[in-house]
């Protein structure tokens, strides 16, 4: 029996599959018809939401220049990005975890390179030449920890030695300086202050931080929120949603642009349309690449691991172990077939990668569609060759194997999360700056100054 979602059917075929009932049949017949699901998804999301002015706003930005009204550059601009929020939160409710798959290895990696090079040629937005080298050495010992424990070189190279090495909490500590460092080389000028300010988050790091992480973790067995924070989530989804909204609401807010807070306003309200509509379905089921892309709960590959946290600590998912299960390869198993379901079949696991598969997609399509207001190709031609080259290399590595991908662009991809935290912090002040002028000025265009 077809399932009722505004209409059974178009055109003749069922376009929903059952997250939580997955029937034997075939390819062909559980096959959603892409097309239909598309037209669908826009037509649903524009009955639905059309009191929340997402369409018309796409509309006043876009289309306006066809109607005789003047268009400007940033109104342009927003109004495209208006356009690729809704496109990335079309794609992320059809497909979610290939979507997330395919931008991550094709446009992340572009990415990447583009903004470290954007970065490097405005000194990191740090206050001294060098402070990035900070950050940088972070990311070098991090990538090495990460390459030791999936190569097994030391100290994960015996049982003795990697209980040692868990003791250390290199990544929380690391993590913890990187932040705070981070801020400190964003806003302090004085070469003696900044390294007395970074010499003492490295000792609060190694002594009282590292001390209650560790007391957390034996008294609770869970880290801390702030380390939950640090490690799990400023390197995936707060860089990539919250730092990309807030980088979003400073540019508005600095040129005054209406149409600047309007796709704020659409950047907010996308995730709550996927996590709403067609809540209990999904069009097109995980295949079985994107299982293996993704990972299991008994690898540390991929980004199951990053599902499965925000479930257990945002959902409250726990898994209940059956007296029958005595042995560890038992367990092992009904561990990892039990997560696989919760991750990949059930409603709620679905709702998160489409967050997920949102956050990612439009954090790259945001950076690449304002080429012309942050002008990151504006480089060397010998560099932008390189570029060109390590990207191809870095795609060609996933079309491969996507482990291998995720292996050896491990350094690049946090360390440019690294590198981005003076951009973040001066942005989240810029914000405060900007609404205290405006509360005394008003929402007036912002005049430049004369030479």
């Amino acid at each position: 029996m077809p399932l009722v979602v505004g209409s059974t059917t178009l055109f003749g075929h069922s376009i929903f599959t059952p997250i939580e009932k997955n029937s034997p049949e075939s390819d062909k017949n559980r096959r959603p018809q892409y097309k239909d699901a598309i037209l669908l998804s826009l037509a649903f999301i524009k009955k639905n939401v059309s009191g929340l002015t997402i369409f018309r706003l796409f509309k006043h930005c876009c289309l306006r220049n066809f109607t005789g009204m003047t268009l400007t550059k940033d109104d342009r601009i927003n109004g495209i990005n208006i356009g690729l929020m809704l496109l990335s939160c079309v794609a992320a409710f059809i497909m979610p975890f290939e979507v997330f798959l395919f931008a991550y290895a094709v446009m992340g990696p572009l990415h990447y390179l583009t903004e470290i090079s954007w970065l490097h040629d405005r000194q990191y937005f740090a206050k001294g030449k060098y402070d990035y080298l900070v950050l940088l050495l972070i990311g070098v010992v991090l990538a090495l920890w990460d390459f030791a424990a999936k190569y097994k070189w030391w100290p994960f190279n015996s049982e003795e030695n990697m209980m040692m090495a868990r003791d250390w909490n290199i990544y929380q500590k690391l993590m913890f300086i990187a932040f705070f460092s981070g801020i400190i080389v964003a806003f302090v000028k004085n070469h003696l202050l900044k390294i007395a300010g970074i010499a003492f988050v490295f000792f609060i790091s190694v002594g009282i931080y590292g001390q209650l992480y560790n007391d957390q973790l034996s008294e609770t067995g869970n880290e801390g929120t702030l380390t939950m924070l640090l490690t799990s989530f400023v390197p995936t989804l707060i860089h990539v949603y919250v730092f990309t909204g807030f980088f979003m609401l400073f540019g508005a807010l600095k040129t005054r642009s209406r149409s600047g807070l309007w796709s704020v306003l659409v950047f907010v309200i996308c995730p709550l349309l996927l996590f709403f509509l067609f809540s209990d379905h999904t069009f097109i089921p995980v295949s079985s690449y994107g299982k293996t892309a993704y990972g299991d709960a008994l690898s540390t590959d991929g980004f199951f691991g990053l599902n499965k946290e925000i479930l257990e600590r945002f959902f409250d998912k726990k898994l209940s172990v059956p007296a029958t299960i005595t042995t560890n390869e038992q367990y092992q198993a009904f561990y990892n077939a039990e997560w696989s379901k919760m991750v990949y079949h059930s409603s709620t696991g679905i709702l998160v990668t489409r967050f997920i598969a949102f956050a990612y997609t439009y954090h790259y399509l945001n950076w690449f569609s304002k080429t012309e207001v942050i002008r990151w190709h504006k480089i060397p031609k010998a560099r932008f060759a390189v570029v060109i080259i390590l990207w191809l290399i870095s795609a060609g590595l996933y079309a491969y194997d996507y482990k291998v991908g995720l292996q050896w662009l491990f350094f690049l991809s946090f360390t440019h999360v690294l590198l981005e935290f003076p951009l973040n912090m001066i942005s989240i002040t810029g914000i405060g700056k900007e609404l205290v002028t405006i509360s005394k000025n008003g929402f007036k265009p912002v005049l430049a100054k004369s030479k």
